[in-house]
């Protein structure tokens, strides 16, 4: 049972993180656009994109780093806004982007 709560877990937040980068809006929550473009992204890693310079592992670092500064962005908005809404949003922010202990922002 444990497993499979986990498992649901992790899927949960992964579906914040595609609310997160504003995906779900963009795209009206279409979620085939969204597959193929989940798709693309994979084959990136996998082949490469012609015409881009950056190798797989180059790609998927710049990626993380990009991601990394929004985690960051993303304290530093909630350490900045009103008490009240610090509570509100820390409690969000815990539940939808928590970062596994080995992949905190510095």
């Amino acid at each position: 049972m444990q497993d499979r709560r986990t498992r649901t877990r992790h899927l949960i937040e992964l579906g914040g993180l595609v609310h997160k980068a504003g995906l779900v809006d963009l795209l009206d929550d279409d979620r085939a656009t969204l597959l193929g473009a989940f798709l693309d992204i994979a084959n990136q890693l996998r082949i490469g994109e012609e015409g881009d310079d950056r190798n797989p592992q180059q790609l998927a670092a710049a990626w993380r780093r990009r991601g990394l500064r929004a985690f960051d962005a993303d304290k530093e908005a909630i350490a900045m806004a009103p008490p009240s809404d610090r509570v509100k949003n820390n409690v969000r922010a815990e539940k939808n982007l928590r970062l596994p202990p080995d992949e905190t922002p510095a």
